[in-house]
């Protein structure tokens, strides 16, 4: 049996959304599809937001509000020093793009299919 990876879900969050919560949190569900999935296989499904949401809300309104960006980038940015994989769901997002382009300096698979990821 293969260890269990990390796996970094990435993919649009606030893309595409002019902002608007509900589509926002239609692309969270939309990542968070993919974790049962990667579970299944054996792995350890991760997304950033799960993270960077709690810190956002405590930071305090003036905080949040000037570190919103600054929050998401940094956490997925610090995740993936510990992440094994990362896979990149389909739509524009420059922050998930950011993601994948780290994982491939780091020499971490980037997978674009749950299809692809190899059961642990």
């Amino acid at each position: 049996m293969r260890t269990p990876l990390l796996i970094l879900i990435a993919g649009p969050y606030r893309s595409g959304t002019d902002g608007d919560p509900a589509r926002i949190a239609a692309n969270l569900e939309r990542l968070e599809e993919a974790s049962a999935p990667i579970f299944r296989l054996g792995h350890v499904p991760m997304i950033g937001e799960w993270v960077a949401l709690p810190i956002l809300r405590t930071l305090g309104a003036a905080d949040a509000a000037d570190a919103d960006g600054d929050v998401m980038y940094e956490t997925a940015h610090r995740l993936l020093q510990h992440c094994d994989a990362v896979l990149r769901l389909p739509g524009a997002s420059a922050g998930a793009d950011t993601d994948v382009e780290i994982a491939r300096e780091r020499g971490l698979p980037v997978f674009f299919s749950i299809d692809e990821i190899p059961a642990a």
